[in-house]
């Protein structure tokens, strides 16, 4: 059955670079753009719509416009970290629904890397509500994981051996993309030998830290039919803030569970029809979790999931972050929606690395996560379908 959809992905873009050194913030979105609009068939004066989030220099949307030249009707900055880029697709399906913009662009570029900044310490949060009540206590992003592997732990007997089938999978992967940060597969005993971070969670159960970055052109159905067949569908979307709700609060549970839900009743589909996903991975234990709570598996049960390998592309019924992921691609501007959108994109027309490619690949599902799922975060779920879907 042929499934309509209100917008269409018809370029998408991943920057080349994992050190940006000699390379501005502001350059790197240039670069991603001009990309993105390449893969697409478009020119950068066929942008009437333009979405970003708190990576861009400047005034964000403002400042960008001006680099770029872009002559805009909508412009969206919504912020909600690293799934701010899902959610920047689903914005754009609505505004091109409600005749505000055809030709949408996103981007999204860091430098962490070359700035020498970590993923794993404390960051500051300007003066947001809760920097009074947490920072005393000395919380770091990895901690924070930690503490939600652990409560997955003890509520369900899951196991470090288990969380690092995660990374052999996304390692499995990446040995076959030239551009990962870490090419080397790694077997269980790789990861629970290396060095310790957070308990329980090792150096290799954490994402890397890397520059770049990417972009994506989202269209109307009518500028897609004039693209030819590689556009992607956009077919369900749900997007959501998970809080600590006052103490209320499960720590084996992310916002997965309410935008998973919506999207896939929006696409009218269900987990059982998604032949690939690509899952946040900024440590091993958010893809378990997030599994869960999308519904691929019962809650409690990802730990036995993973490790019956159902994550390796040719091996099992779930091939996931065939590009390597965060774990061992990239993770630009340690923000990493972005990046799973486009290789969800690359698998549905078929453009993966021979080796990962998921044979007839129709429907894919790309879920991103901001914040820490130890705290507050901000969840979203995009299902797409190829041409056919």
């Amino acid at each position: 059955m042929s499934r309509k959809a209100k917008a269409f992905i018809a370029g998408a873009y991943e920057h080349p670079t994992r050190l940006a050194t000699g390379k501005t913030l502001a350059q790197l979105h240039v670069e991603v753009a001009m990309g993105a609009l390449r893969d697409a068939g478009l020119e950068k004066a066929d942008i009437d719509g333009y979405f970003c989030a708190g990576d861009a220099p400047g005034l964000g949307g403002l400042s960008m416009a001006e680099y770029l030249g872009l002559n805009l009707s909508h412009i969206d900055s919504t912020e909600t970290g690293g799934s701010s880029y899902l959610v920047h697709v689903a914005h754009a399906m609505d505004a091109i629904a409600a005749g505000r913009c055809s030709v949408a662009l996103i981007t999204l570029a860091g430098r962490p890397r070359a700035d020498g900044l970590s993923s794993v310490g404390a960051r500051s949060y300007g003066a947001s509500p809760d920097v009074g009540f947490e920072m005393p206590y000395g919380p770091t992003v990895v901690s924070l994981y930690a503490m939600a592997a652990t409560r997955h732990m003890h509520e369900f007997g899951t196991t470090p051996e288990q969380l690092a089938w995660v990374k052999v999978a996304a390692s499995q992967h990446a040995q076959h993309n030239p551009l990962a940060m870490l090419r080397n597969t790694v077997t269980v005993r790789d990861v629970l030998e290396s060095p310790m971070v957070a308990d329980p969670l090792h150096r290799l159960d954490c994402c890397v830290v890397s520059d770049g970055g990417g972009a994506l052109v989202v269209v109307s159905p009518e500028i897609a039919r004039t693209l030819g067949n590689r556009c992607v569908k956009v077919l369900g979307q749900g997007q959501t803030i998970k809080h600590l709700n006052g103490g209320s609060f499960d720590l084996t549970q992310t916002g997965a569970v309410q935008s998973g839900r919506d999207a896939f009743s929006e696409a009218g589909l269900a987990p059982a029809d998604i032949d690939y996903v690509s899952i946040y991975d900024s440590f091993t234990v958010t893809v378990l979790i997030t599994l869960e709570d999308l519904g691929f598996c019962e809650k409690g049960k990802g730990g036995q999931f993973v490790s019956e390998g159902n994550l390796i592309s040719g091996v099992g019924r779930l091939p996931f972050n065939t590009d390597g992921g965060g774990l061992c691609n990239n993770h630009p501007g340690n923000r990493g929606g972005m990046t799973k959108v486009i290789e969800a994109v690359r698998q549905l027309r078929g453009e993966a690395h021979p080796a990962v490619q998921v044979p007839d690949c129709m429907l894919a599902l790309a879920h991103g996560t901001g914040g820490t799922i130890g705290t507050r975060m901000g969840s979203a779920t995009l299902i797409l379908g190829g041409n056919n879907a």
